[in-house]
């Protein structure tokens, strides 16, 4: 395990020199769109209004972003984070609104008790997910694809594919609270982003992600057990999307099955704008976070500008494949400027 991570010291330096070249790229963009927009709508952009209602809407899709790349960093895809969501926001909805019509048990005891469920419930499902991957060998975008229509199919039936309202009032403030001006659900998403970067950075699990990612047959061979790291990640997407679900009920008051699809395409564009490797082995939490403020800061604009939902698809569609064009060509550049050093290094050793 030593000799493999000293081995894999020169590979992690380099890619970390590369992910601080595309984080400055990210913030130019950043700063490219927040200008942009405000330029374009002063009297309705750039207002404290929109900046507070734009940090209260962000996290339950950034918690799902943050899942997605977790599983690309082990080499995999999750396409069942919003199915999770959907089904642990049934999950919940069902148990606050069944027990403020019994009105059994004070209204903290069922946010509590409904919270609880959904992580219950958001673990198990990317367990399974870990371990059709890892022990059945199923490909990860097959396995999650497929849990994805169970856990939809689970959460229309559960609700015939009605809405369930009729939450206690004490769950509102995990998704419209304030903390000395600032969002509950912005705190609750900086504080697991900050939890996830250091897990990723500073835990042996961590390590072993990326060395998953970058290479299984080698992290193997360096005594990782392979399919315990990647039940643990999908584990742990799956609890993100359940922490997700918990704030979207209680930003909307309501739920519903299929709400929130659209966070699945814009999730994999951000994971892979944010400078996450679709392969393996790759990924910055801060890249990510910028990705989802660029992402955000585009949603609000076309929204102010009056853009219909089918155009934003279309722009986030093409937005995808612009990025993983862009991506690829980048690494190919790369991938010849490495070689051509190694080959001058090599005509230089042999000179001498």
């Amino acid at each position: 395990m030593e000799k493999a991570k000293h081995k894999a010291l020169p590979s992690l330096l380099s890619a970390g020199l590369s992910g601080q070249a595309k984080n400055v790229t990210l913030f130019v963009l950043m700063a490219l769109i927040l200008v942009s927009f405000s330029i374009l709508r002063p009297d309705r952009f750039p207002t404290v209004r929109n900046f507070r209602s734009m940090l209260a809407q962000f996290p339950e899709f950034g918690l799902l972003t943050v899942a997605m790349m977790l599983s690309m960093v082990v080499g995999g895809i999750d396409l069942s984070v919003v199915a999770v969501a959907n089904l642990c926001g049934v999950l919940a909805a069902i148990i606050l609104a069944a027990g403020k019509t019994a009105g059994i048990l004070p209204g903290g005891t069922l946010v509590a008790l409904a919270a609880l469920a959904v992580l219950a419930a958001a673990a198990l499902s990317g367990t399974v997910n870990g371990v059709l991957i890892s022990l059945a060998g199923v490909p990860p975008i097959l396995a999650t694809l497929g849990t994805q229509g169970l856990l939809m199919g689970l959460a229309i039936i559960f609700t015939r594919g009605h809405g369930i309202t009729g939450f206690p009032a004490e769950i509102d403030v995990i998704g419209n609270g304030f903390i000395a001006g600032v969002p509950v659900p912005f705190l609750l998403f900086a504080v697991i982003t900050a939890a996830v970067a250091f897990m990723l950075k500073k835990t042996r699990h961590g390590f072993t992600m990326y060395m998953l990612g970058a290479n299984p047959v080698v992290s193997r061979y360096s005594g990782v057990n392979n399919a315990a790291v990647i039940i643990r990640t999908y584990m742990t997407t799956g609890i993100l999307a359940g922490i997700s679900a918990l704030i979207m009920i209680s930003r909307t008051n309501s739920m519903r099955p299929g709400y929130g699809t659209d966070y699945l395409l814009q999730a994999i564009l951000v994971a892979v704008l944010g400078g996450t490797d679709p392969r393996g082995g790759a990924a910055s939490m801060t890249g990510l976070v910028m990705g989802i403020m660029i992402l955000q800061f585009t949603q609000s604009g076309l929204n102010i500008m009056a853009f219909s939902a089918f155009t934003k698809k279309l722009i986030w569609g093409l937005a995808l494949l612009l990025i993983m064009v862009l991506n690829f060509l980048i690494a190919k550049y790369n991938e010849r400027r490495r070689i051509r050093s190694m080959r001058a290094a090599s005509e230089n050793t042999t000179g001498e």
